[in-house]
């Protein structure tokens, strides 16, 4: 773990029921940023929900852009789903987006998600531990890092949702201003989602896509769910109008809640 120091919010300084934490990483030789969100549950072992955010975002823009605690809790308060901790994490801060990737210039945003991040919240947040099973998703460049992420480490985690996800890195042109050059990594297959979900089949946890129809994405998911099929690769891909945007994105995020639940109760 390349973990320097972590500042933490109180209780009374956060509202609701968030914690926001900065973390000092060697991963991005800098600070990075995490809000977590039912975090000072009196539960213990709480599943960990990952929310990743796409291209100009941060780790706040899942509550104060896409109200997602705000859809929790009325799925709570329903008894439609059982308690989780949101973690929501910034990707690292890179130009427009990282992808969260392992990138060649040293700037490690998988290992910030994968090894810092997620020992953060498991040393801050006690209703959460090591025997917490761990979802991950995402939207756009979120659901890119979800999906691969997902595949790439497909053991460790217990299900994976992407909502209107870049599916290919070559999308990412339609977002950023920068040379794609710059999401280089050591790996050549590394950026290759459909590689990391062939190569670790066997292991992928259950996984569910979806996409507006009226996304600038929805093409590509169209496809990338084609692979997946002809791969062999279990999986379920839902459209429904919308398009890449929050209200899309607050709805859809129910549906990402209630199938993580599903695996919960199925795990029982």
């Amino acid at each position: 773990m390349s973990i320097q120091q972590i500042e933490q919010s109180s209780p009374e300084g956060a509202a609701d029921k968030r914690m926001v934490l900065t973390v000092h990483a060697s991963s991005l030789k800098g600070r990075g940023n995490i809000s977590c969100y039912n975090a000072y549950s009196e539960a213990t072992d709480l599943p960990i929900v990952i929310l990743l955010h796409g291209v100009y975002g941060n780790h706040w823009v899942w509550m104060n852009m896409g109200g997602a605690h705000a859809v929790y809790e009325r799925l709570r308060e329903s008894n439609e789903i059982d308690e989780m901790l949101l973690v929501m994490p910034e990707d690292g801060s890179y130009y427009a987006g990282s992808a969260y990737l392992p990138l060649r210039n040293g700037f490690n945003y998988e290992q910030w998600i994968m090894e810092d991040m997620l020992e953060t919240v498991l040393k801050r947040v006690p209703a959460a531990s090591k025997k917490s099973r761990v979802y991950i998703t995402g939207l756009s460049m979120g659901g890119y890092g979800a999906l691969r992420l997902g595949a790439k480490y497909a053991s460790r985690f217990s299900g994976i949702s992407a909502h209107s996800a870049i599916t290919t890195i070559e999308e990412m042109r339609i977002f950023v201003e920068e040379d794609l050059s710059i999401y280089q990594c050591e790996n050549p297959n590394e950026t290759d989602v459909l590689h990391w979900a062939t190569q670790h089949k066997a292991q992928l946890p259950p996984l569910r896509m979806d996409c507006g129809k009226d996304d600038v994405l929805y093409g590509g998911n169209v496809e990338f769910s084609q692979q997946l099929k002809a791969a062999q690769i279990d999986h379920t891909f839902t459209t429904s109008e919308g398009g890449h945007e929050w209200p899309y994105w607050n709805r859809m995020v129910e549906h990402t809640l209630r199938f993580f639940d599903g695996i919960e109760h199925q795990a029982v």
